[in-house]
């Protein structure tokens, strides 16, 4: 793959750049393809009014970019709270979010599955039905947009791993929700990240790349942590994947819109040269 071709989180840059900012600085690299956070002050739906949208949008469209993800992080909202004026906050604020990446033509729109109290928690029945009925909430307003819901397995959210996730989904019924397998949050927590992803099947729509360890939570550039890409990305064209990947990211400081085109070297040179994807396969 060329650079281009990679989809680049602006996670990193959401606290002190606009989006159209970063989107530029990451461009300078070779990058067209983004994952835009949704954050205040950087791309927020209730603080850009239609004068506000069509600047964005004609900006993408100047520069040839392209926003293939709206992501919606899991720390501020929760649709699994116990609360249901949270509830409702959180499903308000991801309707927006849904409808302004409908107006980007973005063709995916990212949501954490909630979360719950560490000491304390709800039973988790309970919070997946607050979890189903987010999605009967959500699922018409993003077809109405034209674009699609999918789930991240994260480490402190309500389903953390693929099995737990595929099961909420799966139990829900809409063969509209796709998933989306974050490799460093699956590694964090042990899971074997092969069979991961051949189980999300026909729901996989997008993959997260980024590098961690064990010991302590991160999503760092290729090559600092301690995951195996190699095998990953040998995985990944076994099960016929040819999408674009998701470099997500997250740090700061000098050289940081560097290191996203480091990584996608670093990848590029770690893919199977073969072809024949029944090779690639483990017997």
């Amino acid at each position: 793959m060329a650079v281009c071709d990679y989809v680049i989180t602006t996670y990193s840059h959401s606290i002190d750049h606009s989006a159209e900012n970063a989107m530029s600085l990451l461009a300078e690299q070779g990058f067209r393809l983004f994952e835009l956070l949704m954050y205040p002050g950087h791309a927020w739906a209730a603080e850009m009014d239609a004068g506000a949208r069509a600047r964005f949008k004609r900006f993408l469209s100047e520069r040839s970019l392209e926003v293939r993800t709206v992501n919606q992080p899991n720390l501020d909202l929760n649709i699994a709270a116990a609360t249901s004026e949270m509830r409702e906050y959180s499903l308000a604020s991801l309707t927006r979010t849904i409808e302004f990446a409908g107006e980007l033509e973005a063709p995916f729109v990212l949501i954490g599955p909630g979360k719950l109290n560490g000491l304390v928690p709800m039973p988790k029945e309970q919070a997946t039905g607050h979890f189903h009925r987010a999605l009967d909430r959500l699922l018409p307003i993003a077809s109405s947009a034209g674009t699609r819901l999918v789930v991240e397995n994260m480490p402190f959210g309500l389903f953390c791993d693929a099995d737990g996730l595929l099961q909420a989904v799966e139990s829900h019924g809409s063969p509209d929700i796709g998933i989306v397998y974050d490799v460093a949050n699956g590694f964090f927590i042990g899971e074997d990240l092969k069979g991961a992803l051949l189980r999300c099947g026909e729901r996989l729509a997008l993959v997260h790349l980024s590098d961690t360890g064990r010991l302590s939570y991160r999503h760092d550039p290729v090559g600092l942590g301690e995951i195996d890409f190699a095998a990953v990305l040998s995985e990944l064209a076994a099960i016929g994947w040819s999408d674009p990947l998701v470099l997500e990211i997250v740090g700061s400081g000098e050289g940081l819109t560097a290191r996203f085109a480091e990584s996608a070297c670093r990848l590029d040179a770690l893919r199977p040269i073969r072809t024949d994807m029944n090779e690639l396969r483990p017997s």
